[in-house]
C-alpha cells in the first residue's frame, strides 16, 4: 500500500476494480495449480491405470485412460481459452473501467481532484497494462509447462490456433491491444453495456483477421521433387518435419501447378487444368518450424502498431470531450 506505484489515482483504480483483479489472480493461480498437478501426474502415473475386467469396467485416472490423456485434453481447452483473454480484457476496459465512469459522471469528480483527464486515463491504462501483461506471462508459463508433458499429439502443434498465441509474444501484444481498444470504445460509446460488447467484438475481430492472414506475412518455403510416375500418385519427400503445409500438388513439364486428382480423365471439365496434364513432379509450399518466430515478431509488431494507434485515438477523443 505504501508503494509509490499505488498512490493517488492508481490506488483508487485498484480499489475500485479489486473484485475483477482478485478474480483474475484467482484464475491465474488455479490454472497454474491444475497444470502443475497434471504435469506431475504424468510422471507419477505414466501408463493407463489398469486393465479392463471381464465385466467391461476399466480403471481410469479421473475418468481418463491416463494422466497424460487428461493433461492433453486440459491443455487443448486451455489453449482455446487463451484466445478469450484479450477479448475479455477489451470488453472489461471498455465497459466497467471507462464507459461506466463516463456514463455515471464520476470521472468529473476525479478531474476536480487535481487529476487531469489525460492523467486519469493514463492511470487506468497503466494499471491494467501491468496486470494484463503479468497475468498473461504467468498463463503462458503454465501453458509451456503443461504442453511439454503431453508428448507428440495432434491439435497442440505450434501452428494451431490458441497454441500459437500461447507460446509467443503475440498474446501480450493482443492483451495491450484489448486495453487500448477498450479505452477508445469506452470513450466513444460512454454506455457500459454497449461499450462492453463493442470492446470485446472489436478486439475479437482483430484476433480473427490476424489469425487468418498471419501465414501470409512471411514467404513460404517451396520444396519439390520428381513424380512417382503414375497419373494420380506422387510421393512427397524432403518436406521438413513438423511443417505447416500451405499448398501442395503436382506440376507438368512447363511448371504449371495443378491437383492431380482433379485433372484426371473425366474431371477436367469441372476444374481449371493446364493443357498438358502429364505429371513431372510434385511441390509443397510450407512454413517450417523455423518460421515460427519470424511470424510471431512480425505479427506482434503489427498488433503493437495498432495498439499505438488506438492509444493515440483514445487520448485525442478524451481531449476533445474534456475541452
Amino acid at each position: 500500500m505504501s508503494s509509490p506505484l499505488l498512490r493517488g489515482q492508481r490506488w483508487a483504480d485498484v480499489r475500485l476494480h479489486r473484485g475483477a483483479l482478485w478474480t483474475g489472480l484467482g484464475i491465474v493461480v488455479l490454472a497454474a495449480v491444475v497444470t502443475g498437478y497434471l504435469r506431475w501426474a504424468t510422471h507419477a502415473f505414466p501408463e493407463p491405470t489398469g486393465a479392463c475386467t471381464s465385466d467391461g469396467s476399466c480403471d481410469t485416472f479421473l475418468g481418463f485412460t491416463s494422466a497424460r490423456d487428461l493433461l492433453y485434453t486440459f491443455m487443448k481447452h486451455y489453449s482455446q481459452g487463451m484466445l478469450l483473454i484479450p477479448v475479455l480484457i477489451g470488453a472489461f476496459v471498455a465497459g466497467p473501467v471507462i464507459a461506466r465512469e463516463m456514463e455515471s459522471g464520476t470521472h468529473k469528480l476525479a478531474w476536480t481532484q487535481s487529476v487531469s483527464p489525460a492523467r486519469w486515463l493514463l492511470s487506468k491504462l497503466t494499471v491494467f497494462a501491468v496486470v494484463s501483461v503479468s497475468g498473461g506471462l504467468a498463463l503462458m508459463a503454465a501453458f509451456w509447462l503443461g504442453r511439454s508433458g503431453t508428448g507428440a499429439v495432434w491439435n497442440l502443434g505450434w501452428a494451431d490456433r490458441g497454441v500459437y498465441e500461447s507460446v509467443g509474444p503475440a498474446l501480450i501484444a493482443y492483451c495491450l491491444l484489448g486495453i487500448m481498444v477498450g479505452a477508445l470504445v469506452g470513450l466513444l460509446v460512454r454506455r457500459t453495456l454497449v461499450a462492453l460488447v463493442a470492446g470485446g467484438l472489436v478486439t475479437g475481430l482483430v484476433l480473427l483477421v490476424m489469425g487468418n492472414v498471419r501465414w501470409q506475412l512471411f514467404p513460404v518455403k517451396t520444396v519439390s521433387g520428381p513424380a512417382s510416375g503414375t497419373i494420380t500418385g506422387y510421393t512427397m519427400r524432403d518436406v521438413p518435419v513438423d511443417s505447416l503445409i500451405m499448398d501442395t500438388g503436382v506440376h507438368n513439364a512447363a511448371g504449371e501447378r495443378f491437383v492431380a486428382g482433379q485433372c484426371s480423365q473425366g474431371q477436367m471439365d469441372h476444374f481449371p487444368c493446364p493443357s498438358d496434364t502429364k505429371i513431372t513432379g510434385w511441390y509443397a509450399d510450407v512454413h517450417p518450424h523455423s518460421h515460427f518466430w519470424y511470424v510471431q515478431f512480425i505479427e506482434t509488431g503489427i498488433v503493437l502498431a495498432l495498439t499505438a494507434v488506438a492509444a493515440y485515438a483514445a487520448f485525442r477523443v478524451l481531449r476533445r470531450r474534456s475541452a
